[in-house]
């Protein structure tokens, strides 16, 4: 008997769950419950009487990408609306929402947000349709979907790459106006949720915030639009070893031709032309990456700046060579022109005494003993002639010292020993205002 009373509450209770699940006990009982076939829901909530307030809330996934050629960025959110529509009340005695997927939402009315200035988004269809719709028994609906969108940002690359930019993302209604839906942010700014890994190789995130106003349009009216704002500012650290550190070593690389002899033409021509190509090879890399905007950049002075002192560089040995050949041509007219023609014969004699001097001993090169002195005389000028000799053989090894010093400091231009702190110094104080500028 007790086991024909368990099998009793059993089949009772399997029976009971039976008549509890909506989805078996009535055919369609889900929309007969909403009542969504009694009601025109083509128009929307109170039509003809004030404008139904639609709240919004965002919480945004993922930042996927900053576009600086197409002037867009890339983002993945969770968009979600909030409103009351009476025509979905129903009775419930534990006041327990009702959640459906996407298939309900075709059947009812859901406001028109459209993403402004978009150029492609989506709804994420896998594995299908990312779509939740939840409504309470009073009436007040949530509509939730997951929508990756690519907006148009317009930006500023006055500062680039030191720069910092602004970009929105702007959701209004497209056909109702402000007379018939009032679009605002749900808790004000905290309607914006962001995750917390979100991060970009370029870009630091400095901050999300909304704000929201009316737009015009002069044939339709009045709309309430809302601003999804976040600031981006760019890492630099990238641009420092691709782009400052080659421009400012090939800039210094240049100034090694100041220390270059100036008669070796091969080295110095090479070097500049080396270090010209280098510079114009760096600005077209970064040109590049950019827009064709019609203003100069803070990387372009940069550039452009060092690319004029790696030139001037260049120009700088045009003149220091043909100075020195303007030079030349003029020392060998003067030789030519004021050039001795007398010389000392061979059979000259001279006598060797206190009143020759040092210059007079040397001149003797060449004459015999005989020729220079009597034969009853000969030790003693002999002695004087040697001891000359000793004296002049010293005074020309100082000679040859001071002719190769000489030859160093007249191989190396005025121009050149002027550019070895002129050049230097301005590019340090050009360094100095630019990064004071610009940082």
């Amino acid at each position: 008997q007790r086991h024909w009373t368990n099998a009793i509450a059993v089949f009772c209770s399997h029976i009971f769950k039976k008549n509890h699940d909506l989805t078996k006990a009535w055919k369609g009982k889900t929309e007969q419950l909403l009542r969504v076939d009694e009601h025109d829901f083509t128009m929307r909530p109170a039509f003809g009487g004030p404008a139904i307030p639609v709240g919004v809330d965002v919480q945004v996934e993922s930042l996927d990408s900053i576009s600086e050629v197409d002037m867009d960025f890339t983002m993945t959110l969770y968009l979600r609306h909030y409103w009351k529509d009476e025509r979905l009340s129903f009775p419930s005695t534990n006041n327990k929402s009702m959640t459906f997927d996407g298939r309900l939402v075709k059947k009812i009315w859901v406001p028109d947000v459209f993403f402004v200035h978009s150029k492609r988004s989506f709804i994420h269809d896998t594995t299908t349709d990312n779509i939740m719709l939840r409504v309470f028994p009073d009436g007040h609906v949530l509509y939730s979907m997951r929508v990756t969108v690519t907006a148009m940002c317009n930006m500023d690359f006055s500062r680039f790459p030191l720069d910092s930019q602004t970009c929105s993302l702007e959701l209004e209604s497209y056909a109702y106006t402000d007379e018939d839906l009032m679009l605002y942010w749900k808790n004000g700014n905290e309607s914006l949720k962001t995750d917390e890994k979100i991060s970009l190789s370029q870009f630091l995130i400095q901050k999300f915030h909304t704000t929201s106003r009316l737009a015009f349009y002069s044939s339709t009216g009045w709309y309430n639009r809302l601003y999804i704002n976040f600031t981006l500012r760019r890492h630099i650290f990238f641009f420092l070893l691709q782009t400052y550190f080659p421009a400012t070593l090939m800039v210094m690389l240049s100034w090694v031709s100041f220390w270059i002899d100036r008669r070796a033409v091969p080295a110095r021509v090479s070097l500049g032309i080396t270090t010209v190509l280098t510079m114009s090879t760096i600005i077209t890399g970064v040109n590049a990456s950019m827009p064709r905007v019609s203003y100069i950049k803070a990387v372009d002075i940069y550039l452009w700046v060092s690319f004029v002192f790696v030139f001037l560089s260049v120009l700088e040995y045009a003149a220091v060579n043909y100075l020195t050949t303007v030079q030349e041509r003029k020392e060998r007219k003067l030789q030519k022109r004021f050039s001795c023609s007398c010389g000392i014969p061979h059979s000259k004699t001279m006598m060797l005494d206190g009143n020759y001097s040092e210059s007079d001993a040397n001149s003797l090169a060449g004459y015999t003993r005989n020729q220079m002195v009597p034969e009853e005389e000969k030790q003693e000028k002999i002695v004087v002639h040697l001891a000359m000799s000793n004296e002049s053989n010293s005074s020309r090894k100082r000679g040859l010292k001071g002719h190769v010093g000489l030859r160093i400091i007249q191989n190396t231009h005025a121009i050149d020993k002027y550019s070895r702190l002129i050049f230097p110094g301005t590019y340090i104080f050009f360094n100095l205002i630019y990064w004071s500028v610009f940082s």
